[in-house]
């Protein structure tokens, strides 16, 4: 049998400037210890609000898909 299996992990990323960057900021996180990593996708997107009403963190949970190795 030579299928291709593809294991999803989650993980939440966390920035101080946007959703885009704490994206990015699993998917690096995630790179340091996993080879093989070929997809992302976006579950769910969260921020902090200050008490005027300004984003002040930003939170996006993630899939990362990466291939399982014999």
């Amino acid at each position: 049998m030579g299928g291709e299996v593809t294991k999803v992990i989650e993980l939440v990323g966390h920035s101080d400037h946007s959703w885009e960057d704490a994206v990015r900021a699993a998917v690096k996180e995630a790179a340091r210890t996993l080879r093989g990593i070929n997809g992302v996708e976006v579950m769910n997107w969260t921020g902090q609000v200050n008490a005027q009403g300004e984003i002040t963190g930003y939170r996006a949970n993630v899939h990362v898909a990466f291939k399982v190795e014999h």
